[in-house]
């Protein structure tokens, strides 16, 4: 079997298995037997760390329920192979060369050094992450629902915040804390460090130990580095703006806030778009601009080699280069005094065309299931999905059932990536030895 299809049938084994203890009668709160389609689709949305819910998660779901999902989420926040490797490791297992192969392509890294040790690291940095922020949101859910409930409440919004879910186990989501500082910063932050790659926050890590400790030679950053995080604090800057200006005298949305609460909120859910399910205003309601531009800060979505989905800022950032040397009439891609190889380029080509088509396929079927909904919800729907952000314009309970297993299909797709799921479909790619002639031909 090739690593292709290893990571992509193990995805499908931990939703299988996910599926069948959230159609316990234990896992539901009236203590009956769940229904299949509900539990399918939460099972997919929390292992490929969406948020997408056809139910209320807080009622629908017992508090053993509510553990499962988390379980779920934070299994597919890690990723299936570095979830494998931990327990693993923890049963003292040497690993071998296909081992770490599997793990080298799932972590979307250039090599296999050291890729055992980046999985302890990344499992480091997961609990350090997720425990500051429940200390962080504990006195405000506490305040509101006393010590017990405040602590779990916080434990669920922190692991399922960093794994760039967006589950929450309140009716309206985080509308009722959209002017709270502590769960803004704590949310917001998960999200955006969950969002940036454990690659870029391990060279971060060194970076700053190195500068502590006045080493001579400190560490360079890598071009992936400065590419993931000058692209995400771009597209973070620019959606607030965007979304401030915008809905600034929307009732339904920013409107009816204070200055305080509006920048919280345009602030809250620029981060939110680039592959975290929460909202803390109405996104139903928000204006026709901002869903628009919400659609593309999700088709985006996140760094590489993160808990978020979505082409990736890499991706986009390739792309706007090699547009700036056709434009300035170069024959090479530069950024940051690199040269962008050709390989890199055909293949952020190939994840976009791929993405692209998946979004346009889910958007035929939903309008052919479901032809009473609006474009602009059938689109947002479809693209929420496959970028595994979760956001919703509140039209996903209501769907068809044929509706909610293409979704079902995109987030799957969306999470596993397109080149991957289609690697293991047609068998690992092999080199051509062949070279043919040039020939021009007319383009744009």
């Amino acid at each position: 079997m090739t690593v292709s299809r290893t990571i992509c049938l193990g995805f499908l084994a931990v939703i299988t298995l996910g599926s069948l203890l959230l159609m316990m009668p234990f896992s539901v709160t009236s203590g009956t037997w769940g229904d299949p389609i509900t539990a399918l689709f939460t099972t997919t949305s929390a292992v490929c760390v969406t948020g997408l819910a056809v139910v209320d998660t807080g009622t629908y779901f017992s508090t053993l329920g509510q553990g499962i999902l988390l379980l779920l989420i934070q299994v597919g926040g890690l990723g299936y192979m570095t979830a494998t490797t931990f327990l693993l490791l923890l049963l003292g297992r040497r690993f071998g060369l296909r081992d770490r192969l599997a793990l080298q392509q799932s972590l979307d890294m250039p090599g296999m050094k050291g890729v055992v040790q980046l999985v302890r690291s990344i499992i480091a940095t997961t609990l350090i992450f997720e425990l500051t922020g429940i200390f962080i949101m504990l006195p405000a859910f506490s305040a509101d629902y006393g010590l017990d409930r405040g602590l779990w409440l916080a434990i669920f919004h922190s692991i399922s915040a960093f794994n760039n879910a967006g589950f929450s186990l309140f009716p309206d989501n985080l509308v009722g804390y959209v002017s709270s500082p502590l769960v803004n910063i704590a949310v917001t932050g998960l999200v955006i460090w969950g969002g940036i790659g454990y690659q870029v926050i391990m060279e971060l890590f060194l970076w700053l130990r190195d500068r502590l400790l006045r080493r001579p030679e400190c560490v360079v950053f890598s071009l992936n580095f400065k590419i993931v995080t000058s692209t995400t604090l771009v597209l973070l800057i620019g959606g607030t703006v965007l979304v401030f200006c915008v809905e600034f005298d929307n009732p339904a949305t920013l409107g009816a806030l204070d200055w305080n609460g509006k920048l919280w909120a345009a602030w809250f859910h620029s981060v939110i778009t680039r592959t975290a399910g929460f909202n803390s205003i109405s996104v139903g309601q928000m204006e026709t601009a901002s869903l628009f531009a919400s659609i593309a800060f999700m088709f985006v979505g996140a760094g590489p080699g993160s808990t978020g989905g979505g082409i990736k800022t890499t991706t986009l950032r390739i792309l706007y280069v090699c547009t700036k040397a056709v434009l300035q009439g170069k024959e090479y891609v530069h950024c940051y005094q690199r040269q962008i190889p050709l390989s890199l380029i055909l293949k952020a080509v190939g994840v976009v065309v791929g993405s692209m088509a998946t979004v346009v396929g889910s958007t035929i079927l939903i309008s052919l299931f479901d032809p009473d909904l609006q474009f602009i919800e059938i689109l947002f729907e479809a693209v929420s999905a496959f970028g595994t952000v979760g956001l919703s314009m509140g039209i996903t309970a209501d769907t068809s059932v044929l509706t909610k297993l293409v979704l079902i299909m995109t987030m799957y797709v969306g999470r596993v990536g397109v080149l991957l799921l289609m690697s293991a479909l047609l068998g690992d790619p092999k080199p051509s030895v062949v070279r043919y002639p040039e020939e021009e031909l007319l383009v744009g």
